[in-house]
């Protein structure tokens, strides 16, 4: 990279730039400065998700933030980037196992209204309720007649919580077939990794078309006037997680006053 303003060399001269310069071989300024442009963005944002802990926490709000998104969207980090600063004494972070023989013969929704937030509480779903809407019926973890159920019932659900006075945030993290494949890879050569990867992940690039299908279905059915769905292209993650933060402050209407 030639011609670096005097700008992009102090950024590569603190610690943030030097780490970033020397974390990936070879040696790339360009990304450097990118990474390091993030980095105090991703603060400023950090920042003010702590100002919207701290409204919450003070008026009792309890918000839920929901994440959807193919195998290897980058759900778990971006929820990682959103809570690494806040309390977590007032948040927690949910992301159910299959259900139980019990949970079986349960509500559908029944496992997912127990983790709702109490006051003054935030609550993020690493995927949720909406398995049933595209995970489940690919994989045939369910059966047409549940799906109908489900599909007929969540809008419904979904505009009893809001009523309820509780904040609800939809978002899908989308990525494309290259990438996911690209960020499987990755994840199958990482030791530190590899235990990410699960029989349905494996699946994930064989059944992309009837992912897509079952997709767009719930788009269309689910994405109320109430209740919208925000779609983040993921691609890049950095990108995806300042996208993801500044929408979530956008949606919740909290004191930008608040004093933290």
């Amino acid at each position: 990279m030639e011609n670096l303003s005097k700008k992009d060399v102090n950024k590569l001269n603190s610690v943030r730039g030097l780490k970033a310069i020397l974390s990936k071989e070879p040696y790339n300024l360009e990304r450097a400065i990118r990474y390091v442009n993030y980095e105090r963005k991703l603060k400023k944002l950090q920042v003010e998700l702590i100002r919207l802990q701290t409204w919450a926490i003070q008026n009792e709000e309890r918000v839920i933030v929901l994440f959807e998104g193919r195998d290897a969207a980058g759900k778990g980090g971006a929820i990682r980037r959103i809570t690494e600063r806040i309390n977590p004494r007032h948040m927690r972070i949910v992301a159910l196992p299959k259900p139980n023989e019990d949970e079986r013969t349960q509500w559908y929704f029944q496992r997912y209204v127990e983790q709702f937030p109490k006051a003054g509480e935030m609550v993020f779903f690493d995927r949720s309720w909406y398995n049933r809407a595209v995970v489940e019926p690919v994989n045939n973890f369910c059966t047409i007649e549940e799906y109908n159920i489900f599909m007929n019932q969540v809008n419904d659900f979904e505009r009893m919580i809001l009523e309820s006075g509780i904040r609800l945030v939809k978002i899908y993290m989308s990525i494309n077939k290259k990438e996911q494949a690209k960020r499987f890879n990755e994840i199958k050569n990482d030791p530190l990794k590899q235990w990410k990867m699960t029989p349905v992940d494996e699946r994930a690039q064989e059944l992309w078309d009837e992912y897509t299908e079952y997709k767009r279905t719930m788009f269309s059915k689910t994405n109320t006037e109430i209740s919208p769905w925000k779609v983040i292209r993921a691609n890049r993650k950095t990108i995806a997680r300042i996208n993801v933060i500044n929408y979530i402050l956008k949606s919740i209407p909290y004191d930008k006053n608040t004093q933290v």
